[in-house]
């Protein structure tokens, strides 16, 4: 299956935002929901099982010069096997303009046994642009063991690098579970903040579990990463 789903917004001039284009694909579906805070809501709806091996699924952020989005999905995203030798590919493009704002929240993405999934983001910010940007990842459902997924962040700042973080788990990635890499956890995930109105933060490491706080050389970031025994645990340290 392939997909092209594309959300534009733009700055209505009285405080608040517009979705000017809202453009859904299945299984990329887009749905505006309400809001009281002048953020423009969107929640993206699977409309399908997936993404299976084989499926090229594509969405296109934009917002527009002092904008405001934010991005959630209604459930987990479950990588899937399909058939011999495919891979399944979710890829991410946003551009976020000068005093604009993007919250991209979505809940987990699943490796399940078999899968082999690329998760692809590439995000250009420009100078005085915010952003939230959550990525976590599940290697495999209860019981049993991950397939193969690659995660992959791409964040520009400026025109210039900010962030390049990749990471592979599965059959295919030897090492994965070492004590280099996860040490074993089965839920892992990063949370990068780019505020230019936020003081920068110093790096700071939990002793008493496995997360982090870093601030980048890049732009007014912070990263922190986290590696959990489940989801909800993952979710307590990646909230910012």
């Amino acid at each position: 299956m392939r997909a092209l789903a594309r959300l534009v917004a733009r700055a209505d001039g009285r405080g608040g935002t517009v979705l000017v284009e809202l453009h859904s694909e299945t299984p990329l579906l887009l749905r505006q929901t309400p809001t009281d805070d002048g953020v423009a809501t969107v929640h993206l709806v699977g409309g399908a099982a997936g993404p299976i091996a084989g499926d090229d699924l594509r969405l296109e952020i934009e917002v527009g010069p002092d904008a405001a989005v934010r991005v959630h999905t209604v459930a987990a995203s479950i990588a899937l096997p399909g058939r011999p030798g495919a891979v399944s590919r979710m890829a991410v493009r946003a551009e976020v303009q000068a005093g604009a704002t993007l919250h991209w929240l979505p809940e987990q993405l699943v490796a399940a046994a078999g899968c082999a999934h690329l998760a692809e983001s590439r995000i250009g910010l420009a100078a005085g642009a915010s952003l939230r940007w959550r990525d976590e990842l599940i290697c495999g459902r209860y019981g049993e063991a991950p397939g193969g997924a690659v995660v992959h962040t791409q964040v520009d700042y400026a025109g210039r690098p900010l962030l390049r973080q990749s990471l592979a788990v599965g059959p295919q990635a030897p090492g994965w579970a070492g004590p280099a890499v996860l040490d074993g956890a089965p839920a892992t995930g990063s949370l990068l903040v780019v505020d230019p109105s936020r003081p920068a933060e110093p790096a700071y490491v939990r002793s008493d579990v496995t997360a982090a706080r870093l601030p980048l050389a890049g732009g007014p970031a912070t990263l922190w990463t986290a590696t959990a025994p489940d989801a909800h645990t993952l979710r307590a340290h990646l909230t910012g």
